[in-house]
């Protein structure tokens, strides 16, 4: 593997070429994955005028809007990185709600949020219809190795140093379930796209040698 660094300016015309080269009789299913303290939900945000402007329809989802509810997520305490790992999500309605509508042949109908974590209700939010050839743009942590189906996948990496220097104190709990997270679903390597971002101003693209 071998970083190649790139303007901060050229990340977002990167990858909407390559999210743009495919054919437009289908959807395109792209996770932008990374450690709250990468905020992948930034780089999907700015993807979202480009890949208009080159006439992809998009829908923005973040996986925080599908957060299991609290009593699972904190059966086992507030602060434990297992669960954090294995429970927060909830991957079946993600997959159901937002993933699975738009296989070929599906509605293409995706609820854009199914849970307020921070009223600890659901949203209520309205279905809508992603036009075919359109882009699901979805943020989030530890998406990789849940067998989500995916189009393209992209991973901001830290180094276990920069991870724990840009976690917040109250958030630190969670460290140990990224260092899982780089043990089991090895990111780096599983990811169709991998931008170490330890320096945001300074981004490089991994790449195999």
């Amino acid at each position: 593997m071998r970083a190649r660094p790139i303007a901060p300016g050229l990340v977002v015309g990167e990858l909407v070429a390559r999210i743009d080269d495919a054919p437009r009789d289908a959807w395109r299913r792209v996770a932008v994955d990374g450690p709250p303290a990468a905020e992948p939900w930034a780089l999907a945000d700015a993807l979202v005028g480009p890949l208009r402007e080159v006439g992809r329809d998009v829908v923005r989802v973040s996986a925080r809007d599908f957060l299991r509810p609290a009593s699972l997520r904190y059966e086992f305490g507030r602060h434990d990185p297992d669960v954090y790992y294995d429970q927060w999500l909830d991957i079946a309605g993600l997959v159901r709600e937002v993933l699975a509508p738009l296989e070929r042949g599906g509605t293409g109908r995706v609820l854009p949020s199914l849970w307020d974590s921070a009223l600890d209700r659901a949203t209520r939010a309205a279905y809508t219809r992603l036009a075919t050839g359109g882009v699901l743009l979805l943020d989030g942590s530890l998406l990789l190795g849940r067998a989500l189906p995916l189009d393209l996948t992209v991973h901001l990496t830290l180094s276990p140093s920069a991870l724990a220097r840009r976690t917040p104190d109250a958030d630190a709990w969670t460290l140990p379930a990224f260092a899982r997270y780089e043990r089991e679903a090895d990111p780096v390597r599983t990811a169709d796209v991998v931008i170490k971002t330890d320096d945001p101003r300074h981004p490089a693209l991994i790449e195999a040698v």
